[in-house]
């Protein structure tokens, strides 16, 4: 097996004295997988020495001193091959994108037909659908602000009364429902009432709806 360690970065180390984990991780989608436990013959006798010296002292805790020291190297060296073989392990669950470097999950992450990792080379199904979502939204929001302009007009009080689309003064065409004209100045709308009883008149009315008098 070869000594060298391929993973640099994108792993977590779980181990402990009593075992050795790790979990590879997807640098796309932060997701990955992580190894069995494996424990650690080292770890387990260094803490039970560990454990008498503290009962007893003397001459059995200068051994668990002794053998920590043993136990360091001897850990570091079990630790390296462990990390190897997880590596080696799950190896083939990663791939390392040629353009941008990144280790990247096979499963979720590599655009097999491009060669590249999806930030790279992303599926086009996958973006089209995408893109077709984000139209329909801004479409559902187009339209709902238009119903709220709607509703906005239709809370005018008198919005059925001298709208008008151009102004008669000036002929100027008229955005939206004003009392002067931008333009000329001229009064575009006013509310009509009839002469002889004083009812309010709608625009058009030949005779007033209150006393029946002819405008």
């Amino acid at each position: 097996m070869s000594d060298r360690i391929e993973f640099t970065r994108n792993y977590n180390d779980l181990s402990t004295e009593r075992g050795f984990q790790f979990e590879f991780i997807c640098d796309r989608c932060g997701n990955g997988y992580r190894t069995p436990f494996k424990p650690s013959t080292t770890g387990i006798v260094s803490n039970v020495l560990g454990t008498a010296s503290g009962l007893l002292g003397g001459v059995l805790g200068q051994a668990a001193s002794v053998s920590d020291r043993i136990h360091s190297a001897t850990w570091e060296r079990a630790h390296d091959q462990a990390f190897l073989e997880g590596a080696a392990e799950l190896r083939d669950e990663f791939v390392q994108c040629p353009r941008c470097s990144s280790w990247v999950c096979r499963e979720r992450c590599w655009n097999t037909q491009r060669g590249l990792c999806k930030d790279c080379a992303p599926d086009l199904g996958v973006e089209m659908a995408a893109a077709q979502s984000e139209r329909t939204v801004e479409e559902i929001h187009a339209h709902a602000q238009m119903a709220e302009e709607d509703r906005e007009m239709l809370k005018e009080e008198s919005w059925r009364e001298g709208v008008r689309a151009t102004c008669p003064a000036c002929g100027v065409a008229l955005a939206k429902k004003v009392k002067f004209c931008p333009e000329c100045g001229a009064k575009i709308s006013g509310a009509a009432h009839c002469t002889e009883c004083g009812a309010k008149l709608t625009p058009g009315a030949k005779f007033c709806p209150e006393c029946g008098k002819k405008v």
